[in-house]
């Protein structure tokens, strides 16, 4: 039975790790209602319920949760065994799955994805941008990035693109208008950008100079969700944005925008890929971290 419903058993877990048809469709490159008879018939073979559904989720029962217990290692040494042989060969297959924020995705990982994929053309790379702190096994990814601070001490974390540096910047027409603040104890005289994320946080204004930091509680007519809608409100003249100095050189460098409080704005460790600390890394997780290995100064 284990021989001839290995690809059933192997959809079960999909579904039962993702919590969803849809999800679990998704990564099998199956269609929902494919699968779902998938399920329904391996249930009628074993004479159980696997998986308790409603119209708005999906849960292992008992016995379903049993048999994922003793399934997910064993599922996992059979794709290890196939994408290892792959690697053999010299052509590591498959797809890796990344979770990082718009920034990261903008600053260091477009131009790592361009030399991976020409590496690498048997691999498929899918990217989400997700500004929140997302939980990556849950959702099904393979790795995330994020600031080094922010991975959870259970996580392998590999530095990715260097050391970071922020810079408040403004148009010189705003400033024409209210003035250049000369330190951060004037930033509350002026209208300051602000960011949300997805879970309803503000992004904090914190200033650094010679191991003093100014950990700032400031307002503004504008709160944005990423951080190329403030470099642009900081274009419009709307007030004063804090932006990763990448995001803005283009700007600084034409005159377009200002920058303020530079001593203020020292370089910090920047983004980190994080991914499960597995015994078993999947092949194109390894050949990405090889990569960016290779490329750390």
């Amino acid at each position: 039975m284990v021989r001839a419903d290995l690809s059933d058993l192997a959809a079960f877990a999909a579904v039962a790790h993702h919590r969803s048809f849809r999800r679990a469709a998704a990564a099998l490159g199956l269609s929902p209602s494919a699968l779902s008879h998938a399920l329904r018939g391996l249930e009628e073979r074993m004479g159980v319920r696997l998986l308790n559904r409603t119209t708005r989720s999906v849960a292992p029962t008992e016995a379903g949760a049993a048999l994922l217990e003793r399934l997910g290692p064993a599922l996992d040494e059979i794709a290890q065994a196939v994408t290892e042989a792959s690697a053999s060969a010299g052509r590591p297959t498959g797809t890796l799955r990344l979770n990082a924020p718009h920034s990261a995705c903008r600053l260091v990982l477009r131009p790592l994805v361009a030399r991976f994929l020409s590496a690498h053309p048997g691999i498929r790379v899918e990217v989400a941008n997700d500004d929140a702190l997302s939980d990556i096994v849950g959702e099904g990814f393979d790795a995330g990035v994020r600031f080094g601070e922010r991975v959870a001490l259970d996580m392998v974390a590999v530095p990715l693109g260097g050391p970071q540096r922020f810079a408040v910047v403004a148009a010189p027409a705003y400033l024409a208008a209210h003035g250049m603040p000369r330190g951060p104890g004037d930033l509350a005289g002026h209208a300051c950008l602000r960011q949300r994320f997805p879970g309803g946080g503000l992004f904090a204004w914190e200033l650094e100079r010679d191991g003093v930091v100014a950990a700032l509680d400031l307002d503004g007519p504008l709160i944005l969700g990423d951080q190329d809608l403030i470099r642009l409100a900081a274009l419009d003249g709307i007030g004063l944005g804090l932006v990763f100095e990448a995001e803005v050189a283009a700007d600084l460098a034409s005159g377009r925008l200002v920058r303020l409080l530079e001593a203020w704005c020292p370089p910090f460790p920047g983004f980190h890929l994080y991914y499960p600390g597995r015994r078993q890394v999947p092949a194109p997780l390894r050949a990405f971290l090889d990569l960016v290995r290779r490329a750390e100064p």
